[in-house]
């Protein structure tokens, strides 16, 4: 067990879990600018005082993730009684510099690159810069409720376990399209980024349509985060135990003017 600092900047949409209620991937960066993978993290069952944001920084005792064939070399498990946040959000003011001061440091690569490290080292976090994000794709689920074994399992807690909150699936996935400079063809990866999935519910709600609700979500994902005037990034990982190439979050800072000399 090791105590250790991480900037939280990966959280994704929470998914049910039998043991937890529901399960949330949550990534970071070490002091060190080392990738770092929490989980399990049952977020939204955490005291407040332990409910962290992205772009906090926490201490948190962790240990080798040591779950089934899970090998990726940033997993790792979270004594999850132990984490204690340290401060504020890094701030956007001045053109998110508190941020950028952190990750502009941090390697940058291409998907191809993430993929042949994976191959080699079983890294499995990184930042992709896309040369050019062409879409958004928004694609209706196989299914607009949770598969029956998790239906249940939220009866169950329901009637015996302690409060459940609500959790709705998303009916629909989102999908990002985009290139880096050495593409020979278009990347296509879905985001799972828990902010994406809080707009599709708060707009689906403000608007009183789903459909309505996913092209709100598509304007922001798409239309702000990946505008010209922004420096957008992608934290990307992997899957387990598909090893698929993700977009968990969104780095999407304005773009820095350069100053001329003359």
């Amino acid at each position: 067990m090791e105590r250790t600092k991480v900037l939280i900047t990966v959280m994704t949409y929470p998914h049910p879990s039998k043991g937890y209620q529901e399960l949330v991937c949550t990534a970071g960066v070490t002091e060190t600018g080392e990738w770092v993978r929490l989980y399990p993290v049952d977020h939204r069952y955490r005291p407040p005082e332990q409910q962290f944001r992205k772009y906090q920084w926490i201490e948190v005792d962790l240990e080798p993730h040591g779950h089934g064939n899970d090998n990726r070399k940033e997993s790792r498990r979270p004594k999850l009684d132990s984490i204690k946040i340290l401060g504020e959000r890094l701030s956007t003011k001045n053109d998110w510099a508190a941020r950028r001061d952190i990750i502009d440091k941090l390697p940058h690569f291409t998907v191809n690159q993430l993929k042949e490290r994976f191959n080699s080292e079983k890294e499995s976090l990184g930042i992709v810069r896309p040369t050019r994000v062409i879409d958004l794709e928004v694609r209706e689920a196989k299914s607009p409720d949770w598969k029956p074994e998790w239906q249940a399992l939220f009866s169950q807690l329901t009637l015996f376990g302690p409060q459940q909150k609500p959790l709705r699936k998303l009916p629909y996935s989102f999908h990002y399209v985009f290139e880096c400079e050495d593409s020979e063809k278009s990347h296509t990866a879905m985001c799972e980024d828990w902010e994406l999935g809080v707009l599709f519910l708060n707009e689906a709600a403000r608007l009183g349509s789903d459909e309505k609700a996913a092209e709100s979500v598509k304007a922001k994902f798409l239309g702000e985060l990946c505008d010209a005037s922004r420096d957008t990034r992608f934290y990307m990982g992997t899957k387990f135990p598909y090893n698929t190439w993700l977009v968990l979050g969104v780095f999407w800072p304005p773009k820095i003017q350069q100053q001329s000399l003359f």
